[in-house]
């Protein structure tokens, strides 16, 4: 349970955000809050969200704030507000499932198996072929922003803070190699299921396999300028990334 939110899945108490941080936030902080909720199906499709004057009484927010979370919301396509009839939750369909926001929302409610699962397919999709495009189009900033991610991986590990956004930055770093557009605005996105596969892996079953000398695989592939080789081990990488978030989802049942 996080900071904002001290309701369990059906109880109605609210928490008066302003006790958390300063007015500025709060807008973010009902963002979040109200996220989450739609994503744990608190408010389902087409349910009306409690309205602006309720809200900001009972969370002794400002309308001002409340208004500016609802246009966050809205903005990734949670939410629609039409005259007269309120703020509406949208169907699923709608939802930006891309954004990075969206993605640490949904690690928050114990996402599906397959909403993981899609995720790796998207990963799939898109990071052998960033990947490929990278061994041809990688620059020397590139290859030394992906050297350090690795050597502080390495020295860090993935059970800490340093050693994740180290993962983070390898994979950025590559998306951005790959010199499309395109592929590289996606890095956040990808980036964001890295992550939180990552720590849905870690809170589950602690890791038992060092993905390290996976990812210096794809390294000295994509330095050495192997098209082929930088396209099969990123997708071993992922491949095993994928086995092992399986083995953490059988672990818990």
């Amino acid at each position: 349970m996080n900071a904002y939110d001290k309701r369990g899945r059906g109880d109605a108490t609210e928490t008066p955000l302003r006790h958390h941080m300063g007015q500025g936030r709060l807008h973010g902080a009902l963002a979040h809050r109200l996220g989450v909720d739609i994503l744990r199906g608190v408010y389902r499709q087409g349910q009306t969200l409690p309205n602006e004057m309720d809200s900001s009484s009972t969370l002794e927010i400002s309308r001002s704030a409340y208004r500016e979370a609802i246009r966050i919301l809205a903005a990734k396509g949670m939410v629609e507000s039409r005259p007269k009839t309120g703020t509406r939750v949208t169907a699923r369909t709608r939802w930006n499932i891309l954004d990075p926001e969206v993605l640490g929302w949904m690690f928050e409610t114990e996402p599906s198996e397959k909403f993981i699962l899609d995720l790796f397919e998207l990963r799939l999709i898109t990071e052998p072929t960033a990947a490929a495009f990278a061994a041809q189009r990688r620059q020397p900033e590139h290859i030394e922003a992906m050297d350090h991610a690795l050597i502080v991986m390495a020295q860090q590990t993935l059970a800490t803070e340093a050693g994740r956004q180290a993962d983070l930055d390898f994979h950025d770093a590559l998306m951005q190699a790959s010199g499309n557009e395109a592929l590289a605005s996606l890095s956040s996105s990808i980036g964001a299921a890295v992550a939180w596969s990552t720590r849905y892996k870690q809170r589950m079953a602690a890791l038992d396999r060092d993905p390290v000398p996976d990812h210096r695989a794809v390294f000295e592939a994509i330095a050495r300028g192997d098209e082929g080789d930088a396209r099969w081990t990123m997708e071993s990488l992922v491949r095993l990334a994928l086995r092992d978030t399986q083995r953490s989802m059988q672990k818990l049942g």
